[in-house]
């Protein structure tokens, strides 16, 4: 089954990258509509209720996934029939996973007006939106070199270099510990994002907040690429983002960890870089400053305070 291939695709990383997930789980709700037999709109919505929290369930950390999901699954509110709500569903699905393609060209282009000539740029694990701004900066002539770390455990780093290398971009490939030797040879710092939440924080591969810390330190501006969907609604109620850990396999073999008894390895995918440390955040509608998170949560994600006021039985009335 398409659905729970993609859930498992996406859960084991087969499936990686915030908007990949986001794309993949959108189009495999869609599939699994198409596939649903019964003609009985609440048993219909029942399943799809079910095959949402599938997917939605597999990681954690990365917002784009439960907001794809939220987005789709909206399509069918007004829907009468199964008919109706299968067009509706595949309708969005489709319109989600065009939008999400643009939105990242249009981030390339608007990020790729803050890389110079002459330019070194650190880029950190394997973002769609970061790599879009440097290869648009390629595209339009300018000469820069990039450094790109490794990534540790899941080595994403390799993944990032080859596309910098069919891009014809100059490329140092360095192992995570060593940013704080080449910081003060780095103009720019771009990333990716996993989450944004309401306060401006940037919830990003492990290794993110080091990173930006250390830019903080040497005076380097550090820029987040990010689709408006990456954006975290729930932090509006103070909810934080749960920081996903992965096996402890990933960085310790298992022959090896057998013969260990002592030791527990923490393996978590994502840390948490402050707001403060970050200049600007790209989006498709534009740069921000972290600041303006709340901007972006409201005005294009839709959602505001008032949309919660239910959950906590808040009366705005005086």
């Amino acid at each position: 089954m398409v659905l729970t291939d993609t859930a498992d695709k996406i859960k084991s990383m087969e499936i990686r990258g915030a908007g990949r997930i986001a794309r993949a789980a959108a189009l495999a709700l869609s599939e699994h509509a198409g596939s649903i037999e019964s003609t009985d709109i609440a048993s219909f919505s029942n399943e799809m209720k079910r095959a949402a929290d599938l997917i939605a369930g597999t990681r954690p950390t990365a917002v784009s996934l439960p907001n794809a999901v939220n987005i789709v699954m909206a399509s069918m509110a007004q829907a009468t029939t199964v008919a109706e709500a299968k067009m509706a569903i595949g309708s969005k699905a489709f319109e989600f996973v065009q939008s999400s393609k643009n939105a990242v060209e249009r981030i390339g282009k608007i990020g790729a007006r803050n890389i110079r000539d002459g330019d070194v740029v650190l880029t950190h694990c394997n973002s769609e939106a970061a790599l879009a701004c440097l290869i648009e900066a390629r595209r339009s002539g300018k000469d820069f070199t990039v450094f790109a770390t490794e990534v540790r455990p899941r080595n994403q780093g390799l993944l990032t270099i080859r596309v910098l290398n069919e891009a014809g971009i100059k490329t140092n490939f360095i192992v995570d510990s060593a940013v704080r030797s080449f910081i003060n040879e780095i103009d720019l710092v771009i990333t990716g994002a996993d989450a944004i939440t309401v306060n401006g924080a940037v919830v990003n591969k492990i290794g993110t907040s080091q990173i930006a810390l250390a830019a903080h330190e040497a005076r380097t501006n550090f820029i987040v690429a990010a689709e408006t969907y990456k954006f975290a609604p729930r932090t509006i109620l103070g909810e934080q983002v749960e920081i996903e850990e992965r096996p402890a396999s990933e960085v310790l073999p298992d022959e090896m960890a057998k013969n260990l008894p002592y030791v527990t390895v923490r393996n978590p995918v994502f840390d948490v870089t402050p707001a403060e440390y970050v200049d600007l955040i790209i989006t498709e509608s534009g740069a921000i400053p972290p600041q303006m998170a709340y901007i972006i949560i409201r005005d294009y994600l839709g959602w505001d305070i008032s949309e919660f006021g239910k959950e906590f039985d808040i009366d705005h009335h005086d």
